[in-house]
């Protein structure tokens, strides 16, 4: 296919990358702390870890793993934490460990846990222990054979160390009691791997470096094989796309969003592939805290989402701050508001960059350029990327030419390039009906300008993005179901100012003394905060089609009276 978009490339990108620029993501590591060995890495909770530590400290957890019994080359090791400095320190270490990294929410529920832990099989977990009573509800029902605990603190420094971790156990009460049988702890963890040396595991571009869960058409949340090669591609993708005017070692980058998703990993190792210092917000919902840590930095990079952006140019203080070496602000997960995207620009000078990407693409699809005004858009594809807007028939629909031939021009928006998952987890049968002739059909809607350049206009799939983060109906329609007091139920997105979409429940009573608290209530006990429907909405009966399928356009809509 002729890729149009190239020649309105920023200058100096390439129309490709070198997906293997690094054989894994354990090399790159260790090459990095070579080149920036005494250069500050990552930042969180006012300490600071170098390259060079980081790298040592992984590799004592490397070396921890691999004398766990039962725990081979390939296993799956899963973390559930916050944005603290063990994430980094635990991250590498699996990976280095010849190990696959399997990221989990550290906010799920005992029901979202245990599910994802048993698909992918994980036999081992790191887990800070404010969620170790959630971990301690499925131990006995899943793989896990290791648990690794952590306190907040345990990389600070003592006396901090001890004080931050007094404060958040004793004092706040953040650590419900829990109680696991040959728990390690993170720092005893440590401590035995540096007893041992780190035996070299051979680690190819193609094995899997994480499973990175996203939910599923039939609501089970599936797991994407992410290989080494595609993450490294989409490093190597996105960081070549911002380079211009970075300095190697000297930027400091924000990374308010959690590194368990997607976007918020690549792009923070996107950024550490440039030697960047990354300042890890362990709360980004705490917006005056956020505000106050970034006044400390003279911070030149970060990533948010609409939510984010918008709460900030919301809270007290945060145009005072000193925006003036701020190079680069990458807005993805969920559409930027043309109104937040205005604010942005007028508060800090900078305009927000405004990106596409989905789990199965590690994440980054495309990109708008540097500079660019919004224009709604999510830019054009990246290198060695191609897209191609496809009919329901997988034919090739046409650019749009101009205004009046929108239907003609929309379609699928389908995505080929190195950075494309290998499929999904034991999922044959999802693997296929999403990977076709070597393209990933994304369930997203728009079309290509002439340009090159992409739009989005809908969505195929029925999920729902709650702050950049994928809701699937049909789970949260289980759920619900499952209270006695529901006959039937259909689930919804529905704008919302602050999310961006927030969940929607249309609920049949077979109780009458059922009430939406009761629902809402229910949910909370079995679904993570952001799928929990902020509305619930009572009635006699669901808009349904002929064949008595759900209507869930009409499930937004007010019901009609008579």
């Amino acid at each position: 296919m002729t890729r149009i978009w190239l020649q309105h490339y920023p200058p100096g990108v390439p129309a490709d990358i070198d997906p293997r620029a690094f054989a894994s993501l354990p090399e790159m590591i260790e090459r990095l702390a070579v080149e920036f060995t005494d250069r500050p890495a990552c930042h969180n909770l006012g300490h600071t870890l170098t390259y060079a530590e980081l790298e040592r400290l992984s590799r004592h957890f490397a070396s921890f793993l691999q004398r766990l019994p039962g725990l081979a080359r390939g296993d799956r090791v899963a973390i559930m934490a916050p944005n603290l400095l063990q994430y980094p320190v635990a991250l590498f270490g699996i990976l280095r460990a010849g190990l696959v990294v399997v990221n989990v929410n550290p906010l799920y529920t005992a029901r979202e846990l245990a599910h994802q832990l048993g698909d992918a099989g994980a036999k081992a977990i790191v887990v800070v222990e404010n969620y170790a009573s959630v971990v301690e509800e499925v131990v006995g029902t899943t793989p896990l054979e290791h648990v690794i605990t952590t306190q907040v603190g345990d990389l600070l420094p003592a006396p901090r160390r001890w004080l931050v971790n007094l404060v958040v156990k004793r004092v706040k009460k953040m650590v419900p009691h829990w109680r696991i049988p040959g728990a390690v702890s993170f720092r005893d963890a440590l401590a035995r791997g540096a007893a041992q040396p780190l035996s070299p595991v051979p680690v190819a571009p193609e094995d899997l470096a994480f499973l990175q869960y996203t939910g599923g058409t039939t609501g089970v949340s599936k797991g994407a094989m992410l290989t080494h090669e595609n993450v490294i591609a989409n490093i190597e993708q996105t960081g070549t796309w911002i380079a211009a005017g970075l300095e190697r070692g000297r930027e400091i980058a924000i990374a308010p969003l959690p590194m368990y998703h997607i976007f918020c990993l690549t792009s923070t190792l996107s950024f550490m592939r440039q030697g960047s210092l990354i300042v890890l917000i362990t709360n980004p919902r705490d917006l005056p805290a956020v505000v106050a840590e970034l006044g400390r930095w003279k911070f030149s990079l970060m990533t948010g989402v609409n939510t984010l952006f918008n709460g900030l140019l919301r809270t007290p203080g945060f145009d005072r701050l000193d925006f003036s070496a701020l190079k680069i602000v990458v807005g993805g997960g969920a559409a930027v508001q043309e109104a937040v995207a205005a604010r942005w620009l007028e508060v800090t000078g900078r305009h927000i960059l405004e990106a596409y990407g989905l789990t199965e693409a590690s994440p980054g699809v495309s990109a708008n350029r540097a500079g660019d005004a919004w224009d709604g858009s999510v830019g054009f594809p990246l290198p060695s990327t191609d897209v191609s807007i496809r009919g329901d028939a997988f034919e090739e629909r046409p650019v749009r030419a101009d205004a009046g031939d929108l239907a003609e021009a929309s379609g699928e928006i389908c995505v080929r390039g190195p950075q494309v998952m290998r499929g999904y987890w034991n999922n044959p049968a999802e693997t296929a009906s999403t990977i076709e002739h070597g393209w990933l059909r994304t369930g997203d809607v728009g079309f290509m300008d002439a340009t090159g350049r992409v739009t989005i206009t809908d969505r195929k799939k029925d999920l729902i993005l709650v702050s950049g983060f994928n809701v699937y109906p049909s789970e949260v329609e289980a759920v619900i179901a499952s209270h006695p007091g529901v006959l039937e139920c259909g689930v919804v997105g529905v704008p919302d100012e602050r999310s961006g979409e927030a969940v929607k429940a249309v609920v049949v009573a077979g109780d009458p003394s059922l009430t939406p608290d009761d629902v809402i209530a229910h949910c909370r006990t079995h679904l993570t905060a952001y799928k929990v429907p902020r509305r619930v909405e009572l009635r006699d009966a669901l808009p349904k089609t002929p064949v008595g399928k759900v209507l869930r356009r009409a499930l937004r809509d007010p019901p009609t009276s008579g």
